[in-house]
């Protein structure tokens, strides 16, 4: 069997031809397909505005630039997510309180949430950071309730959520539409569910904050209307932006993302239909609303009271071509935390040591799918889990 990656991307002719298509342009970056592809996206999630920049990462920096954290403002964000929403908070010298997650969806809870509140005495709070494990959509209007008390911005960490949506008071809404949050941030990572090679958009409903997003990922220039080789800065901003390149490739892709969202739910139900009856101790996470983004397969096996360790199962599956993941280590378990502070941190720890996220993507068949429970079996029988 060919080596089977937990995610990756996919690229057919119209996405050759929509590249090739930038390459005779006259302007390859800040050109038309920029312009394009905004507008695509703002169409369909329903936005006031979004910015496309190079990487979901910038678009993170740039989200919290355009809410004017400084030093010392409090930011809450769940334990497990990529290292990118802290680091970035960090730079820019925020506080940042890590919350518990539920132990099987990896999410944060309400009750997480004002667990950590209560814990560490806070009384104002910046922002919180929403993250949305595997691209399923949960507790969102609940953070929005917290968000009427507390009066925080919610930045929406959806890099694994785009083509998820979600439904309040029978209204269904896509995720990045804003209407529940301050701030949506995508991926478009070659692994995500779309891809434009690398690239991020950040999306609002403000038009504030997006106005300043505009200014900040292109050096802070603001350019005369009418004398185009005249310009002002006013505040220091980056080279984030994304060039017509990618935002070609962005554009060809936005258009399957229906397509590539209803394979991805058949992949997760094949996985369903052929693990959830295995065994008591191994299951594939699923919440009730099946409208998600399907990044994930988060299968969870309960290797604490077995005989063996989520390494081990890496290993075996590595030996047949297979390469699940981890998503993610806790962020206080890096080395750039001074102090270990696992005992505070029960959900994570629980997630952290029993969760992987098993392969999927558009062109997995259904026998690389049979093979692949194949093995996880032969793996449960040979450490006497598959019967218990």
């Amino acid at each position: 069997m060919k080596k089977i990656p937990y995610g990756k991307q996919y690229i057919d002719k119209s996405d050759l031809i929509s590249v090739n298509k930038s390459l005779k342009k006259e302007k390859i970056t800040t050109g038309n397909f920029v312009d394009l592809f905004e507008k695509k996206i703002t169409k369909k999630f329903k936005s006031k505005y979004s910015l496309v920049c190079n990487s979901a990462t910038a678009g993170l920096h740039l989200a919290y630039l355009s809410i004017d954290i400084k030093k010392n403002d409090i930011i809450l964000m769940p334990a497990i997510n990529f290292i990118a929403s802290f680091s970035m908070a960090k730079i820019l010298g925020a506080k940042i309180f890590l919350v518990d997650v539920d132990p099987v969806s990896g999410q944060m809870t309400s009750e997480k949430i004002l667990e950590c509140i209560k814990k560490n005495n806070i009384k104002k709070i910046k922002a919180i950071i929403s993250m949305y494990l595997g691209g399923y959509v949960e507790n969102n209007i609940l953070l929005y309730n917290l968000k009427k008390k507390y009066n925080f911005y919610i930045i929406e960490d959806a890099c694994h959520a785009i083509g998820a949506s979600y439904t309040y008071k029978n209204k269904k809404y896509p995720i990045g539409s804003c209407k529940h949050s301050d701030i949506c941030i995508f991926s478009l990572h070659p692994v995500k569910t779309i891809t434009s090679g690398e690239g991020g958009i950040v999306l609002t409903n403000s038009k504030k904050i997006a106005k300043k997003i505009r200014s900040l990922r292109s050096h802070g220039i603001e350019r005369d209307k009418k004398e185009y080789w005249k310009y002002d800065i006013k505040q220091l901003g980056f080279n984030y932006r994304l060039s017509d390149i990618n935002c070609a490739l962005g554009v060809s892709q936005l258009l399957k993302l229906d397509k590539f969202i209803k394979k991805r739910r058949e992949i997760f139900l094949n996985y369903v239909n052929e693990i959830n009856q295995i065994s008591k101790n191994i299951s594939i996470y699923k919440n009730k609303n099946l409208i998600n983004g399907f990044h994930l397969i988060v299968l969870n096996i309960n290797f604490e009271n077995f005989n063996t360790s989520k390494d081990s199962f890496f290993k075996f599956l590595n030996k047949f071509n297979i390469f699940p993941q981890y998503h993610y280590n806790p962020i206080y378990r890096f080395s750039f935390f001074k102090k270990k502070l696992s005992q505070d941190f029960i959900g994570a720890e629980k997630f952290y040591k029993n969760s992987i996220s098993l392969p999927i993507f558009y062109d997995l068949k259904k026998q690389e799918i049979e093979y692949i429970v194949k093995k996880i079996k032969l793996f449960l029988n040979k450490n006497k889990i598959l019967n218990v």
